[in-house]
């Protein structure tokens, strides 16, 4: 893919979950479709994805919030890295979702896409900003490594990704705040696996 060919990068939510939506018309689209969809220069975007999908009804469907996780800490890390484009092993690039569940996710997650958007201003940017951005890019590759270890715990995933979600929010518009609200919410997720662990031994 030459760079006269790239997809436009996006950069508001609603114009990821479009793009998404459009990759619902194909019957089986994979996590490859994705890659090419956005481009493999696409950071952001390719970071938002997963942390947006295993907010959606779509977390329902066994191993896809590890699928999500190990997706996120890969992009994450790379992030790290510093590298120039995204690089995913070929299993996770051959995971495939029906389209008209895609569809489906998609057209609920419209309403909180623009929600989003609307809320996002230029705030404490240097949370966004070298050197900190070490911290919120680190905070969503530990998000993503803790998916496969709390598939069974009620909500855990989805509340991580809604984490990763913010965070991801924030670099996309430079608003530190979204990076902020990231880390109260990953805080009560922490919460979410020792209340469930409470009322076992109950």
């Amino acid at each position: 893919m030459t760079p006269e060919t790239a997809p436009e990068v996006p950069h508001y939510v609603r114009d990821v979950v479009d793009r998404l939506d459009v990759l619902g018309g194909h019957p089986n689209p994979s996590l490859g479709d994705v890659v090419e969809a956005f481009g493999p220069a696409s950071f952001l975007p390719l970071l938002l994805v997963p942390a947006l999908l295993v907010v959606s009804p779509l977390s329902g469907i066994p191993l896809f919030s590890s699928i999500c996780g190990l997706t996120i800490a890969l992009i994450a890390g790379q992030m790290l890295a510093r590298r120039d484009h995204v690089w995913l092993p070929g299993f996770l690039m051959r995971r495939r979702v029906k389209g008209e569940r895609l569809h489906w996710a998609m057209v609920r997650l419209r309403r909180m896409a623009d929600w989003l958007d609307g809320q996002t201003r230029g705030r404490l940017g240097l949370l966004v900003s070298p050197p900190f951005v070490i911290v919120p890019e680190l905070t969503c590759v530990l998000c993503g490594l803790a998916m496969p270890f709390l598939e069974l715990v009620p909500f855990s995933s989805s509340l991580l990704g809604a984490t990763v979600t913010l965070i991801t929010v924030g670099f996309l518009s430079r608003d530190g705040l979204f990076v902020l609200a990231g880390y109260i919410l990953l805080g009560l997720a922490a919460w979410v696996p020792v209340l469930v662990a409470g009322q076992l031994v109950e």
